[in-house]
């Protein structure tokens, strides 16, 4: 009796042991095969376990090489999920850059075209005798606007000592000046300044504008490839093998619809992107940035509101130097001699009748239109356009601090985990996830109970992408003051490493701009009625050549004005 008791035991033991050792893994086939794996190396019934390197050892529904493809794939869902998560990020900067970019590139050459159609139909010969001064200026203009390195503020201030050095030189055609002579008149024009005080208000104005333009678009290039780049993680063999375990652990233990717990995510994904989270308080630095020079391009730094009153204060600028003509060119002798008497041959009177019945400057609703038919009103209203993007690109802006932190957040959705803290996959079987999560950063991952980090290196490339912020964010800072730094190449002379093209002498972060709703712009507009009386006043005395050419002058700095 007892035998037959104990023989019964046993067989009911192997029956047992038997069904549990092979225990149907068919559900388990379906998602290796779902995930677009051959099923040849997928057992139909649990084996034994003691080939699994990261997975529980045990009764498994996977091969070695199942668990070894399954590891691979976890390195590519994270790649994934990492590109998805940032999608919108680097979209945003990616397309943003490029509306930015292309707008200030339309703007200058458009500008440039516009100029060089009104100044040939207008002043004919005397424009096109002339107009290097100007095809140099929108050459650095463009060049500063595409990384060159130009000084603005040495660029301008050269441009209104080539143009008084043409002025006087027609407004003196009786004489002839040497070379020397044109760099002593040159070195007067601080102390003569016979265009007033215009320039040094435009050229703050001027700068200014185009620091924070270009500035800008820097940045965005900037935020683009730092997304871009840090957004590509770098998987170390610790987040690898965590990250199996994690993701298809589960489907070794027959539960492939399993989901990881919440926090158990948030551990996995805190240890494998610590680098990507140390990366954010240089970030967010870097966005308020963004934030105080798109405030700029809205406000004071808006080229509309830079443009609107310029050939008002370039009129004013070539009356000052009407009126005070005889007083430059006395100072000028003074100072650096009497020139020789040019004979007959230097007579402008040609020039003079050619201007005599066209000699004006144009209102804002005779400015002609460029060849390709854009138009300066048109312009404005691409500016507006502009506007409302910078208006925009502050809330997507808003939205990208911190991104870099909460990517486990972003991660640890609940497509990815499960909700119920009970029906969930804890790192070895279906229940509660106990220990706490960490937090953010490499510092702290020291005591992470899934993943292995090493806390003594930090990823190299993550740092560089820090330091490329911390440059960036230094830029946009300057630029808020009205400021440019840049970096010089080693080729390059002369000493120090920036430049602050945009600052003025007795600079502050305090500006002397006319702000868009100001009053100070409809009254400036009253400016060009002296003007006409100075005209009137002369009767039937043709203008003085000097002063064509400095009406060619104001043409181009309205449009300068804009950049």
């Amino acid at each position: 009796m007892q035998v037959s008791v104990l023989l019964c035991v046993s067989v009911c033991l192997v029956c047992v042991c038997a069904e549990g050792k092979w225990r149907s893994c068919m559900e388990v086939r379906e998602a290796y095969g779902a995930l677009g794996f051959s099923l040849n190396i997928a057992p139909q019934q649990e084996i034994a376990g003691d080939h699994l390197r990261v997975c529980a050892q045990g009764h498994t529904c996977c091969s070695a090489e199942m668990e070894d493809k399954l590891g691979q794939h976890s390195k590519v869902e994270l790649e994934g999920m990492m590109e998805e998560t940032s999608s919108t990020l680097r979209s945003t900067f990616i397309s943003r850059h490029k509306k930015f970019d292309e707008f200030f590139l339309e703007l200058l050459d458009n500008s440039e075209k516009s100029l060089n159609d009104m100044f040939v139909r207008t002043y004919g010969k005397l424009y096109t005798h002339n107009s290097e001064i100007f095809e140099d200026l929108f050459s650095e203009l463009k060049r500063y606007y595409t990384g060159g390195n130009v000084n603005l503020e040495e660029m301008l201030n050269d441009f209104w000592s080539r143009l008084l050095e043409r002025m006087f030189q027609l407004l003196n055609s009786q004489y002839t000046f040497t070379d020397d002579y044109l760099e002593c008149i040159s070195k007067y024009t601080d102390q003569l300044k016979p265009f007033g005080d215009v320039p040094r208000k435009l050229k703050a104005q001027v700068t200014r504008a185009f620091i924070a333009a270009r500035t800008f678009v820097q940045g965005l290039m900037v935020g683009r490839e730092v997304a871009n780049r840090v957004a590509k993680v770098n998987i170390s063999p610790g987040c690898s093998k965590a990250l199996t375990k994690m993701l298809y652990c589960p489907y070794c233990g027959g539960l492939p619809g399993l989901r990881p717990c919440g926090n158990y995510c948030q551990n996995v994904m805190k240890g494998c992107l610590a680098n990507q989270a140390d990366l954010d308080p240089e970030w967010n630095l870097f966005i308020d940035a963004m934030l105080l020079v798109a405030e700029r391009l809205e406000g004071p730094f808006n080229i509309e509101a830079v443009m609107e009153p310029i050939d008002v204060k370039i009129s004013e600028a070539i009356m000052t130097m009407q009126d005070n003509s005889m007083q430059v060119s006395a100072k000028v002798f003074q100072g650096c001699g009497h020139p020789k008497p040019a004979g007959m041959s230097r007579s402008a009177r040609g020039i003079s009748d050619v201007f005599n019945s066209r000699f004006r400057p144009y209102s804002p609703e005779e400015r002609p239109t460029t060849a390709a038919g854009t138009s300066l009103d048109r312009l404005r209203t691409v500016w507006r356009t502009m506007q409302h993007s910078v208006i925009d690109i502050k809330e997507k802006l808003k939205k990208s601090k911190k991104f870099w932190s909460t990517l486990p957040d972003a991660i640890c959705t609940k497509e990815r985990a499960s909700e119920d803290e009970e029906q969930c996959w804890n790192s070895h079987t279906k229940g509660r996830y106990f220990p706490e999560v960490v937090k953010d950063g490499l510092t702290n991952q020291l005591n992470n109970p899934e993943v292995e980090v090493d806390i003594t290196r930090p990823d190299t490339f993550i740092r560089q992408q820090i330091m490329a912020l911390r440059v960036m964010t230094n830029k946009l800072r300057n630029a808020y003051n009205g400021n440019d730094i840049y970096f010089q190449d080693s080729s390059d002379e002369g000493s120090g490493s920036g430049s602050g093209s945009g600052c003025t002498e007795g600079c502050t972060t305090e500006f002397d701009f006319v702000p868009t709703e100001a009053p100070v712009v409809e009254a400036d507009r009253s400016d060009p009625q002296p003007a006409a009386d100075t005209a009137g006043h002369h009767g039937n005395t043709p203008p003085p050549p000097w002063l064509v050419a400095a009406i060619a002058g104001a043409g181009l700095l309205v449009l300068m004005q804009w950049r």
